[in-house]
């Protein structure tokens, strides 16, 4: 996804550079191009110095994430020229974005003949100002906290979002499968029968009947009625797929398969913004819940941006904070045998609102209950379930399939880590590549191997050729038999045979927490005497029983956003009412 940005950032500096040229005291005024290789491919940029300082640095190309990219320039941006030097800190959450960008700038002042002064110390923070009171404060900036901080606007509160990182977006931007709803326009417009009846029973069936009923029932209920309310905020979710687990498509994403995670926090942030009532700080973190003597919160305690420590006060708290799946003391605490596993999460997916909460006195559930990610490109990024949804394969490195490719994420995760190396490749050919625009991505990161036939695609991997050719051919076969006598795969969208093939190596990782914080139905933060906590909810993967044994792919994101919702339409009436 490269985006061509005219002028995505102009910053102009306030100082002047304590940079020199090598040849004496002043360098080449002009504006130069450099280029730098960030997680999604070369970023381009454009640097215009004078003969004494740097005057404008603009994004010419850039193929990363446009929420995280975005936020990461402008914060480096700042930062290099109030340093006057490249050598700042990498923006939490985007290191590998800020290291390529910062590498295109020095690309592009060294062709100005620009020696770079070393790091200076930061200057002392001027103090935050927060509000004397709100009547919601959210913790968390991803899918859950925003959709939770816009609902609350929407009934009529004053809010205010703290997000620890430097960028909103959590997870939820890394997101690329599908959202799970049943009952909607899409689905029929596209002649697709679904029901809540469906929905509910599929995820019951996945998380292996652990799930709380009620809030499955919750989930399915409103799942359509929360695309609905994306799409009137702007969100094209007009494509519908299948992923695992799923009985039929209801997968809902952009136009032609393009990631859903930055349509969604795009279209949320754009909302945000333009929202009255709404309040985000970003690299602000909450560190205690505050309550009064009757038991009932009253705000909450943060660590600001400046290093200070402010006491927030709001008549409703919305925990929205995400998982621990980053966290992997605390995820091996509860499964030994998870300890040294990587994680598809971001940084900041660290377990910190289930701490808060549950220091507050709040219940927790199904804390054991992790889930991997069965396809995860080594050191790189998540492979989309939807590769698999539209009719990839897996196959050893022998060249053979070992699972039914759509079984759930458990299931399949633990038969990678049965096969040679506890790796195995994602097979798939051209027609499937033109089905999904996602998989371009991954073609820019360099981690998709291509072969003209079978044959040379096997030669390329270290696979057997006549064992994969032979295999691709049974599975064509099981295709145009509509029937998958080898393991038993219900859904096979398209045969694998148009060439050119491709392969990307792939291994479990830790990808999401099913367990956290107990709610019920209202999303209200339920304690551990079993009554709801006075003034306090909850949203996301912060929260348990959801999701049960198992979170199915495509159910996260109807999660957040229908129990965010669901979350800051009961604390807008609680905190608005007494007014």
């Amino acid at each position: 996804m490269k985006r061509l940005v005219s002028s995505v950032l102009a910053v102009l500096a306030t100082v002047a550079i304590v940079s020199c040229a090598s040849s004496g005291g002043s360098f080449a005024a002009g504006s130069y191009e450099g280029v730098g290789s960030g997680h999604g491919g070369d970023i381009r940029v454009l640097v215009t110095v004078s003969d004494t300082r740097i005057e404008k640095i603009e994004v010419l190309e850039s193929g990363e994430t446009a929420m995280l990219g975005d936020a990461a320039f402008k914060e480096l941006s700042e930062a290099i020229i109030a340093a006057n030097t490249t050598k700042v800190d990498v923006v939490s959450g985007a290191s590998e974005s800020s290291a390529g960008f910062v590498a295109a700038v020095e690309d592009a002042l060294a062709k100005a003949g620009v020696v770079l002064a070393a790091k200076k110390g930061p200057a002392k923070a001027a103090p935050v100002v927060f509000d004397k009171d709100y009547d919601v404060v959210v913790i968390g900036a991803g899918g859950a906290g925003l959709s939770a901080a816009i609902s609350a606007a929407q009934s009529g509160a004053k809010v205010i979002i703290v997000e620890k990182m430097a960028m909103v977006g959590g997870n939820t931007v890394r997101a690329t499968g599908g959202m799970n709803a049943a009952g909607t326009e899409a689905q029929a417009k596209a002649g697709i029968a679904d029901s809540v009846e469906s929905f509910y029973k599929d995820a019951m069936k996945g998380g292996y009947e652990k799930n709380d009923p009620v809030l499955v029932r919750k989930l399915a209920e409103e799942s359509a009625g929360s695309v609905a309310w994306l799409t009137s905020l702007g969100a094209d979710l007009s494509d519908v797929g299948r992923l695992a687990g799923a009985s039929v498509n209801r997968a809902h994403r952009p136009t032609g398969g393009a990631k859903v995670g930055p349509e969604i926090v795009e279209t949320l942030n754009a909302t945000v913004v333009k929202t009255a009532g709404v309040t985000v700080y970003t690299k602000t973190r909450a560190t205690a819940i505050l309550k009064d003597k009757s038991g009932a919160v009253t705000g909450i305690k943060v660590i600001a941006a400046d290093g200070r420590e402010y006491d927030i006060k709001a008549k409703a708290v919305i925990i929205a904070t995400g998982g621990f799946g980053a966290n992997n003391d605390m995820a091996a605490s509860y499964v030994p045998s998870l300890k040294g596993f990587a994680t598809t999460n971001h940084p900041g997916a660290t377990g910190d609102g289930i701490l808060l909460a549950e220091a507050a006195g709040a219940a927790l559930v199904d804390m054991k209950e992790i889930q991997t990610h069965p396809t995860h490109a080594p050191d790189k990024e998540m492979i989309t379930e939807a590769v698999r949804g539209n009719g990839a394969i897996l196959v050893s490195k022998e060249g053979a399939r070992f699972v039914d490719e759509l079984a759930t994420r458990d299931v399949v995760s633990a038969a990678v880590l049965a096969q040679t190396g506890k790796t195995a490749f994602l097979v798939f050919d051209q027609s499937i590549r033109a089905s999904l625009k996602a998989i371009e991505g991954y073609a820019k990161l360099g981690i998709v191997v291509e072969g003209d036939t079978p044959e040379a695609l096997a030669a390329k991997i270290g696979s057997d050729p006549a064992r994969l050719a032979a295999t691709l051919a049974a599975y064509n076969g099981f295709v145009a038999a509509k029937r998958d006598a080898e393991f038993g795969r219900a859904d096979m969208p398209r045969a694998v045979s148009v060439g050119p093939f491709y392969a990307i190596e792939i291994t479990p990782a830790i990808h999401h927490t099913m367990g956290g914080v107990k709610i019920d139905a209202e999303a209200r933060v339920i304690a551990a005497s079993g009554s709801p906590i006075v003034g306090l909810w909850a949203a996301g993967e912060v929260t348990g029983g959801v999701h049960g044994g198992n979170r199915l792919g495509g159910n996260a994101l109807a999660d957040i956003v229908t129990f965010g919702r669901i979350a800051g339409n009961g604390a807008a009436a609680y905190a608005t009412s007494s007014r």
